[in-house]
């Protein structure tokens, strides 16, 4: 039998005291934690803002697939004139392109009309009425770029910088670093919605929350049906007998807590009582019999709850009024290889009404102020022609971000006369990113985690402040 090493022995003696007869212990600090946010709010890791708090929450409505630019918010007048004939090579000699790589190209212009809009006049495709009526409230970027050319990634790329697993995405650094408002809702929330065509696949790995605890990554509620599985109680057990069986979990997981330094279990710890109380909040949330008829028209719901990017709009309403960080709506109906005018004309039909109908919602809830809109896709779209559609393309895109601290009424860089790449006021996506954590009070190179020795941050290394965009 092996000897017990004296030392060995007391120095486990020891740390086991230490952690079991502390004031509190780690579990009676989850446990202490858990009482905080019964009180409203989940806490983050900034202890206060680093910069004046404009947007206190973000709505980003993804538009997967790549919306084309030129079908949305850039109007290239001389595209159009050279529609059909060959594409000047001087554009693209060496340029990476995706599936149209060593073929002959074919200048595409657009096949719909641009008008300008409101007072601000804005140049934005008729395909969306309503988004123009709108103009005088959007901030219009066209001069994106990206640096990945394949869904996923370029994906991976938009939500988290990076193309690396496992580094967090946006709203999981909002929810880390910020909190949220409430503790009965996840803070951080997913909707998908899709449309007739152009439905490119979106991992859960786009809302993960990396190195970061899991507790901080975004929950997908489903967009039919019942939004949460198993949100009920099961048949035969009451509330009372629920909560006595979540308690008595909890106890347990305090208990390991104090013997293992884990975060996973703390997480572990605030998600059962997440769910406990998700099973009055959900309900709560989802039942639209409140809404006023005129309301439902607005966004163009034909049935709350259908799955729609409109019912999706709605949710997001009431779930930024009932106090969750990040809201992250995929409407996959944009990957336009082919069929580009069936195709775009359909998907701005999904969305064209519903997004401006959220942002006349906000602004007459007066909420629109402090709540940022992203709008857009993971990349453009080529102005040369591939068969019915266009290919991928990273050196021009367009978002449009809204409410949140943003200048309204204004449009911000510019492409070359084609329509293939931003020439000016460029704006890469690291610059986004920046721009937006700026607008909520977040500088973007103080909100960090140490990872394998590095100070790991969305943006990365890179970053620069679009000051322009801020009004």
């Amino acid at each position: 039998m092996k000897a017990l090493d004296p030392t060995a022995h007391a120095l486990s003696v020891n740390r086991r005291a230490f952690l079991t007869q502390s004031a509190y212990g780690l579990g009676g600090m989850a446990l202490a934690g858990l009482a905080q946010q019964a009180q409203g709010g989940v806490a983050g890791a900034m202890l206060k803002p680093h910069l004046p708090v404009k947007a206190k929450r973000v709505i980003f409505l993804c538009m997967a697939g790549g919306p084309s630019h030129l079908e949305t918010f850039d109007w290239k007048p001389k595209l159009k004139e050279l529609d059909g004939k060959p594409f000047p090579e001087s554009f693209t000699k060496g340029q990476q392109l995706a599936q149209l790589q060593g073929a002959e190209l074919t200048a595409r212009g657009a096949f719909c009309d641009f008008k300008k809009w409101g007072q601000s006049g804005q140049e934005i495709s008729e395909l969306f009425p309503n988004i123009g009526s709108m103009a005088d409230d959007l901030c219009i970027v066209r001069s994106m770029q990206t640096e990945q050319i394949n869904h996923d990634t370029a994906h991976a790329f938009m939500n988290t910088g990076s193309i690396i697993k496992g580094r967090p995405s946006m709203g999981s650094w909002l929810l880390y670093g910020l909190g949220c408002e409430t503790s009965d809702l996840p803070g951080f929330v997913v909707l998908t919605s899709a449309g007739k065509s152009g439905q490119q696949p979106v991992s859960a790995r786009q809302w993960s929350a990396g190195i970061l605890p899991s507790k901080y990554q975004g929950i997908q509620f489903q967009a039919k049906g019942q939004p949460v599985h198993y949100l009920g109680s099961p048949d035969g057990v009451c509330q009372s007998t629920q909560r006595q069986v979540v308690e008595e979990v909890q106890r347990l997981n305090g208990m390991l807590a104090e013997e293992k330094l884990d975060p996973e279990i703390q997480t572990r710890i605030a998600q059962y009582e997440m769910a406990f109380k998700m099973q009055a909040s959900v309900p709560d949330l989802t039942d639209v019999k409140s809404e006023p008829q005129h309301i439902l028209d607005m966004y163009g719901v034909k049935e709350p709850g259908d799955g729609s990017f409109a019912s999706n709009c709605l949710l997001a309403r009431r779930m930024a009024e009932r106090g969750v960080r990040m809201i992250q709506l995929y409407h996959r109906a944009w990957d336009h290889h082919g069929g580009i005018v069936d195709g775009m004309k359909s998907a701005a039909l999904d969305v064209d009404r519903a997004t401006a109908g959220l942002i006349k919602d906000l602004k007459q809830r007066g909420m629109l102020d402090d709540t940022l809109i992203l709008w857009g896709g993971e990349f453009g779209r080529t102005p040369m022609g591939q068969g019915t559609g266009r290919d991928h393309h990273i050196l021009a895109f367009n978002v449009f971000m809204a409410g949140g601290g943003v200048k309204p009424g204004f449009s911000y860089g510019a492409t070359d006369e084609l329509g293939y790449r931003a020439v000016e006021d460029v704006v890469h996506v690291h610059d986004l990113h920046t721009t937006m954590l700026h607008l909520l009070g977040i500088d973007h190179k103080r909100l960090t985690v140490k990872y394998q020795g590095l100070d790991v941050r969305l943006t990365g290394v890179a970053g620069n402040l679009v000051k322009k965009l801020i009004a």
